[in-house]
């Protein structure tokens, strides 16, 4: 599985941002997908995920009401619709896919990530 993120660049306090993750590979054996940050000297956290064929959706409590997880599985591709944006949400953004054990079981890894998007929101 490849893992493409776009969309980050640099914005204004209070403005937005759409990220994209392009899904390439096994992506009928993707459970879950999501989106996690990693700000300068912290950890990587959980910011949404989304079921790859349920649609039920997870946001970290920083970000619910101005962040919006979505996808489309026609195109393989997940976005991240970001409102609002304040200086802390300031970070790489990751994409990650979660897989099912039937793509283990074949040799394959529990989960990918791709290689990160900056997003920086300037006060």
């Amino acid at each position: 599985v490849q893992l493409v993120e776009s969309g980050g660049g640099l914005v204004q306090d209070g403005g937005s941002l759409r990220l994209s993750c392009a899904a390439s590979g096994d992506t009928f054996d993707i459970v879950v997908m999501g989106w996690y940050r990693q700000a300068p000297g912290k950890q990587r956290e959980l910011v949404a995920a989304i079921t790859h064929s349920g649609g039920t959706t997870n946001y970290a409590d920083s970000v619910k009401g101005r962040f919006t997880i979505s996808r489309d599985n026609a195109k393989n591709t997940m976005y991240l619709q970001m409102n609002s944006l304040k200086p802390e949400d300031t970070a790489v953004y990751y994409c990650n896919a979660k897989m099912y054990a039937r793509h283990i079981i074949r040799g394959g890894r529990k989960d990918y990530w791709g290689q990160g998007t900056q997003v920086t929101v300037s006060s």
